[in-house]
């Protein structure tokens, strides 16, 4: 899964960006600073995360920067072209371009690249490279042409090989392509010709590429919309002439024909690549994310504004040129698996009990072929031959209960149901479970008044439902406010989207204390909170242990005294619950929901203040009651954990910390989370101090040899 989180501009000034766009983004040698050179004058140091220029160099009138600035991370100076051969070098003290280091190159130069852990490497535009150190050293000195006449260099990039640079560039010749592999260890340079693999030849309109191990992905968004990947090796078994690279599709249609040069790609790991241009049937610029490894789309966002086709990434940021203006598009790529699409995990699972099936067995659904491989091929004709049986004597009576299902009533359709749940369950029962459902769904839509809650709820019983199987059943209970339903969803579904889950949580929360009296709501997750059972608990009790924690410390000097007294009355400490029971375990539920927090962040945002402020109360009075004893868990059957507890309650602060600030009724909550936060800060140092003591004293141990000597220390701890 992929997301683009919330745009920022990253200067308010609109950039010098000449008809092509930007010459370039570049990283300098700290992490959140960046060097934008614009595609006339001036290079601007950015850094991201304060929105603002930090210095600002142009070239005197009349001259030109023909080549992105770049940053020596050996020096931490600059290094820039104009004019196609002059180099200058500065640092961030000097103001004056003109009056910095000078020095005039025999040839044109392409670009300079550089990267962590070696010199800049010069590019010039007959093919050559030299390292900047040798360059300097003698600026006149003859500069050979590597490539042949009418090529051009279109694209370059570099990598870093067991410490050594390597480094790739793509030329073009009368539509022709090739690749050349510059190894800087060995000083080979081969030569690639990339096929199409066809007749035809698309305009290549931007180029990508990533390295892994033997190989070099190389990948390129062309005027068909398609995107292609050759595979170039970068141990070449012939450098003396050229070979030849098949390319092949790897993703159809990402934006729509004929986009001319306003397209950008970019690989961001890789199983995801971002791509800029407009989508199919649509001329408006677009900046979307799409998974490689399984050909999906995974978000996208409009650009209304218009952009320069111009894309560049560094950690979790990409810059683009949005109308004028350099804007910053934080993103997140999750780990590509059909099992991390699912967020989190649940945490634990009840001993004793199996696993159930969530999801639809694809071998054995209806009117589907299982494709059968040579090692499996008796097995699985066997299994489907059984299976086919089977279904001879339960077909009719599916048929007949889709049949009620379509005309008959509530009532009627009810008790079939029951008699088809009793019958012997065959290998896709799973399956017609979920047919049953969505025929039910489909006459709920055509149908408003028609809702045959108990039916649905017996389905659920059957413990066969995913909500990738019956997506409708959540959003028709969501529109219901059928809690209960909810409820159980969130007990069952491992795979619900955050924005269902967020959704369930608002309802949870607005819903009134009378109208939750008169629901049936599973208390399972729920202990008995009231005060006098608590409070009579806490009486039994002959030592109370807080586990380092004093409500009322102001600082960290009076952790050590707050463990040393007496732990005051508890009946003192006691904490009334903010909401009811019934609420309460409705609110477990969420806290035991699976999801991904990227995904879940946005989505809380929209959750009114009021209900953030009691979701919190609740989530501290969890807190309070799991630091009451020394296991820091809760009682109950399926209490919520520590972690999850921590974990909402973080997410609920940043998704909405400044609206909950200004709301005075958290004012206090917020005091007693923050010096909650202050109190085990300080006895995690108290632990480290002791952790480290004995990390001393078992060096000494083992640096002594007693030679089976009986002897008595005593270590001072405190």
């Amino acid at each position: 899964m992929a997301a683009l989180e919330e745009e920022f501009t990253l200067s308010s000034v609109a950039l010098g960006a000449g008809p092509d766009g930007l010459l370039g983004v570049e990283q300098s040698d700290r992490a959140d600073q960046f060097l934008v050179t614009d595609g006339g004058r001036s290079v601007v140091l950015y850094k991201v995360s304060d929105q603002k220029p930090l210095g600002s160099w142009s070239v005197k009138q009349g001259q030109i920067i023909t080549s992105p600035a770049v940053c020596n991370f050996q020096t931490g100076e600059y290094i820039v072209v104009h004019d196609n051969k002059v180099l200058r070098i500065w640092n961030n003290e000097d103001v004056n371009l003109d009056k910095v280091f000078k020095a005039t190159l025999s040839a044109e130069v392409y670009r300079i690249h550089s990267i962590q852990g070696t010199e800049p490497l010069v590019l010039f535009k007959a093919g050559a490279i030299r390292g900047l150190e040798a360059l300097l050293a003698e600026p006149q000195q003859k500069i050979e042409s590597v490539i042949s006449d009418e090529e051009v260099i279109k694209w370059t990039k570099i990598f870093m090989l067991y410490r050594h640079p390597l480094l790739l560039f793509i030329t073009e010749k009368h539509g022709n392509y090739f690749a050349y592999v510059k190894m800087f260890s060995s000083g080979n340079l081969s030569k690639y010709s990339l096929l199409l693999g066809q007749e035809e030849k698309p305009v290549t309109l931007n180029f990508t590429a990533y390295m892994d191990r033997k190989f070099i992905s190389l990948m390129s968004l062309s005027s068909d919309g398609c995107v292609y990947e050759s595979l170039i090796p970068i141990f070449s078994s012939d450098t003396e002439k050229y070979q030849r690279v098949v390319k092949s599709v790897l993703l159809k249609a990402v934006v729509s024909g004929n986009v001319g040069s306003g397209a950008a790609l970019a690989i961001l790991d890789q199983d995801h690549v971002a791509v800029l241009g407009p989508p199919l049937s649509s001329s408006k610029d677009c900046l979307s994310i799409w998974n490689i490894k399984f050909q999906t789309l995974q978000t996208s966002k409009d650009l209304p504004q218009g952009t320069s086709g111009q894309l560049w990434y560094y950690g979790e940021n990409l810059f683009i040129l949005h109308g004028k203006f350099l804007t910053v598009i934080p993103y997140k790529c999750e780990v590509s698996s059909l099992a991390g699409a699912l967020g989190k995990l649940k945490h634990s699972q009840d001993p004793g009990t199996h696993t159930i099936p969530h999801f639809v067995n694809w071998e054995t659904s209806q009117g589907c072929e299982p494709r059968l491989q040579n090692s499996e091929q008796p097995r699985r004709i066997l299994r489907r031959k059984a299976i086919e049986a089977s279904l001879q004597t339960e077909v009719p009576a599916s048929e007949q209960l889709f049949s009620t299902i379509k005309k008959d009533s509530e009532k009627h359709i009810e008790v079939e149901l029951r008699k088809f749940l009793a019958v012997k369950r065959t290998p896709d029962f799973h399956t017609v479970i979920g047919d049953v459902l969505t025929g039910l769904l489909e006459r709920c839509r055509a149908e408003p008044s028609f809702y045959p809650r108990n039916c649905l709820m017996q389905l659920l019983q059957t413990h066969m439902l995913s909500y990738s199987l019956c997506p409708g059943l959540m959003e028709i209970a969501l529109e219901k406010s059928d809690v209960q339903m909810l409820q159980v969803c969130l007990q069952q579904f491992p795979d619900i989207p955050e924005s269902v889950l967020c959704a369930c949580l608002k309802i949870f929360l607005s819903i009134d204390d009378q109208s939750l009296q008169e629901i049936n709501i599973s208390m399972e997750s729920v202990f008995d909170c009231s005060d006098a059972i608590q409070d009579e608990k806490m009486e039994e009790q002959t030592e109370i242990l807080q586990n380092g924690f004093g409500p009322d410390d102001d600082n960290c000097s009076n952790c050590n005294q707050s463990l040393r007294e007496k732990p005051r009355d508890a009946s003192e400490e006691a904490t009334p619950c903010p909401v009811i029971p019934k609420r309460a375990a409705l609110l477990n539920a969420v806290l035991h929901s699976a999801y991904s927090e990227p995904f879940l962040l946005p989505h809380l945002k929209g959750v009114p203040a009021q209900h953030i402020t009691l979701f919190l109360q609740y989530l501290y009075f969890l807190y309070l009651k799991c630091s009451e004893n020394a296991t820091m868990t809760l009682p109950g059957i399926h209490p919520p954990t520590m972690s999850q507890i921590m974990d909402w309650i973080c997410l609920l602060l940043d998704a909405n910390f400044t609206v909950v600030v200004m709301i005075p009724e958290a004012k206090r909550l917020l005091i007693n989370l923050y010096k909650f936060v202050k109190s085990q800060i300080c006895v995690y140092s108290e632990l480290n101090k002791i952790e480290v003591s004995f990390r001393e004293l078992q060096k000494l141990n083992q640096e002594k040899n007693n030679r089976g000597l009986y002897s008595i220390e005593v270590l001072e701890l405190f």
